[in-house]
């Protein structure tokens, strides 16, 4: 029987992240490599709710809910002072979790504290003669490590938004049972929440992106990149040198220093390709490039390029798509 795996997935107001369901994506993946048996873990006040939703959808052994008034509100703390018995009582032997500012807040923290190895941000697994392989990236996403976790000592791995698809989720249900959450402690007082920049764009929740680089020439060029994005139903993204030029706003920066997104199709026009750039959007499920340059990076990653003026090739396209919908 192969080591355990125990996914901690994040929620808030009732309602799951989306990068949950890619981190049990990545729990079943890892799990049927490992051999072993994959759980989902609930923390917070009144969870009951979330933790049926999962039980309901997905292909879990179980679903462990930790319910206490003490974790209504994240702090590290309070979940630490929860996990970290738990994980060492029940021996696991991997604690997945999605990567995002919550979980780098606390999983380094958790692996201190059962003396587990951690792999952040990881964008890849594979399984190898010398066993389970982790790709990441490093150097802000010029390059990769493949790390491999040495010794017998459990593992926390967080997952880089895109790298496994929620599409890609085992269907079924689970059984939902109790996580001992009697000891929780928060180590802060929770004040108040209040939404920094909440009038910012969520591109990674974006079904459809339409990006713009460099190419699009400024922003007195922007009028046909609306309107193919109007067509479509999608949202704007840009390349830094857009956003460096002040041609879209900053919330709209997709790539190592902006966002990171995962769409069901992405449009990259203008775009040449910088390692920067697509660190930040290489899990999309379909790309179409559009560039003039037939050499540009991009076109490595696309699965539908065209070599063409974006000026020339984007009205065209908002036509054809109008004249399809009549």
């Amino acid at each position: 029987m192969g080591a355990n795996v125990w996914v901690i997935v994040q929620h808030r107001e009732g309602k799951l992240h989306k990068m949950s369901w890619e981190a049990i994506a990545a729990g079943q993946a890892l799990a049927s490599v490992t051999g072993g048996q994959v759980s989902a873990v609930v923390l917070g006040s009144g969870v009951g709710p979330v933790a049926e939703e999962i039980a309901g959808r997905t292909a879990l052994e179980s679903v462990r809910v930790a319910d206490h008034e003490a974790l209504a509100h994240y702090t590290p703390g309070g979940y630490l002072s929860v996990l970290a018995p738990a994980v060492e009582a029940e021996q696991v032997g991997w604690v997945v979790l999605p990567h995002t500012y919550q979980t780098v807040d606390y999983a380094p923290r958790l692996a201190q504290r059962v003396g587990a190895a951690i792999v952040p941000e990881v964008v890849e697994m594979e399984n190898g003669d010398d066993g389970l392989v982790w790709r990441r990236p490093i150097l802000n996403g010029k390059l990769q490590a493949r790390v491999r976790v040495t010794g017998d000592r459990p593992a926390v791995v967080t997952v880089q938004s895109g790298a496994w698809s929620a599409d890609d989720l085992a269907e079924g249900s689970a059984s939902v049972s109790e996580l001992d959450a009697s000891g929780a402690v928060p180590d802060r007082e929770i004040l108040g929440v209040e939404e920094a920049a909440g009038e910012q764009v969520d591109l990674s929740s974006a079904p459809i992106i339409v990006a713009v680089g460099r190419g699009v020439g400024g922003p007195d060029k922007m009028g046909p990149i609306q309107q193919l994005a109007e067509a479509l139903g999608a949202e704007i993204g840009a390349s830094r040198p857009v956003i460096d030029n002040d041609w879209l706003p900053r919330d709209r920066q997709i790539g190592s220093s902006g966002q990171t997104v995962a769409p069901k199709l992405y449009l990259a026009l203008g775009i040449s390709g910088a390692i920067q750039h697509l660190v930040g959007m290489k899990g999309s499920q379909t790309v179409v490039a559009v560039n003039k340059d037939a050499s540009a990076p991009i076109f490595g990653l696309a699965d539908y390029g065209i070599v063409g003026d974006l000026h020339e090739i984007v009205p065209e396209l908002v036509k054809a798509i109008e004249e399809a919908g009549e």
